[in-house]
Parts: structure tokens; C-alpha cells; sequence
């Protein structure tokens, strides 16, 4: 089939929020002296709150009753870090603008909550380019399963073999691939030589390098 949809992750690969996630836990995490590596914190990049903490939380044997009040503060903090701080990715309205002019219909596939995402599309001025978002908070799964982008899809009324999507995370490109889709990542700068992105079809730099 040939490409008539794109679909696109956010955190990280549309506006530089990664590093105010990453605030927001450290600073939330710090109650339980927990401190994670940077190599910790890539490893679970991709995954919602609920997941994200999940994991940690089962790591470092904390009382799991505790989650919940604990990823609802993360987000508060996360979402009022990125309104005030977050910056636009290199790229993003050319991306847009290439796939708008090419007649595609254009998607949005995030394990963040409908909150933040309405703060992203204002922020960034990109709201009238997308038909579609999705949102793996109020999904029964979240990334790397390919829940998110299958309800995308479904929203655009596209096959998933008409889909090429855009991720920075190696939970994103799994969800994207088990999807049964393209998948074009755009991996930290740290992070680009990793052999683990040899799944995906296409390897950027930055998103003014697809053409």
C-alpha cells in the first residue's frame, strides 16, 4: 500500500520536554531518596506515568499504594514545566508542512495525557495541522504496545500499512513496528549510534533531514 498517513510521537520529538519529565521526577522522586542514572531514566522513556512508575516502583521496592498520588504530582509538575520552558524540536513545521502540502493525513501518538497535549499543540502553533490525536493515558495499554497508534489510525481512517510514523524513543518505535508500520526515528543525540535503532526504517538526526 502506498503512504497516505503520518502519524506522530510528541515528548522528545516534537517540543524538548524530556528534560522537564525528567525534573518533575527527579524532584517527585526525591521524597523516597531515590536518585536514577541517565542510563535508568532512557531505559523507561516512552512509557506513561502509571507504567513509568510501575516499573520503578517495583525496582526499588516502594509501597505501590503510594504510585498514584505520586504520578498525578510527576504530571502536574511535568505539564507546568513544559508550558513555561519547553522549546520547539528542529523541524516540526517543516515536517508538518511536508506531509500537509503532500495531501497526508497527519496524526498525533503519545503516552502523555490530553492535558499536555492541548499545551504542546498551542504552545508549538500546530494545532490546525493535525486531524487526529491519541492519547495512551485514557487507553487500556500504552507504549511499547501498539494500542496508541492503531486508535490513531483508526481515528484518520487509514490502513496501518499507510502509516509512517515519527519517534525518538525505542518504546515508541516498538509500539510503531508492532503496529505494523513505517517508522522513522529521531533518537537523543547521546543516544543515535545505539545499534538498538536498526529496527526502524530510517534513521534521523533531525526532522529537517527527511526529505
Amino acid at each position: 500500500m502506498a503512504l497516505n498517513t503520518a502519524i506522530f510521537d510528541m515528548d522528545g520529538l516534537l517540543i524538548d520536554s524530556e528534560p522537564y519529565w525528567q525534573e518533575a521526577a527527579v524532584e517527585t522522586l526525591a521524597q523516597f531518596n531515590i536518585a536514577l542514572t541517565m542510563e535508568q531514566y532512557h531505559f523507561t522513556t516512552g512509557l506513561r506515568t502509571k507504567e513509568w512508575l510501575e516499573y520503578w516502583f517495583t525496582y526499588f521496592d516502594l509501597d505501590m499504594r503510594l504510585a498514584p498520588a505520586t504520578g498525578e504530582t510527576i504530571v502536574q509538575k511535568a505539564i507546568e514545566k513544559i508550558k513555561n520552558k519547553g522549546e520547539v524540536m528542529p523541524g516540526v513545521h517543516y515536517i508538518l508542512s511536508y506531509f500537509k502540502e503532500k495531501k497526508f493525513k497527519i496524526g498525533l501518538a503519545t503516552s502523555s495525557p490530553p492535558a499536555l497535549i492541548e499545551v504542546v499543540v498551542d504552545k508549538l502553533n500546530i494545532r490546525d495541522f493535525f486531524q487526529a490525536w491519541s492519547s495512551a493515558e485514557i487507553l487500556p495499554h500504552s507504549k511499547p504496545h501498539p494500542q496508541v497508534y492503531m486508535n490513531c489510525a483508526e481515528k484518520l481512517d487509514a490502513s496501518p500499512l499507510e502509516c509512517i510514523c515519527f519517534e525518538d524513543s525505542f518504546n515508541g518505535m516498538i509500539s510503531a513496528k508492532a503496529a505494523r508500520m513505517q517508522c522513522v526515528v529521531v533518537p537523543a543525540p547521546e543516544l543515535y549510534e545505539q545499534a538498538k535503532w536498526d529496527a526502524a526504517d530510517l534513521k534521523l538526526r533531525s526532522l529537517n533531514d527527511y526529505v
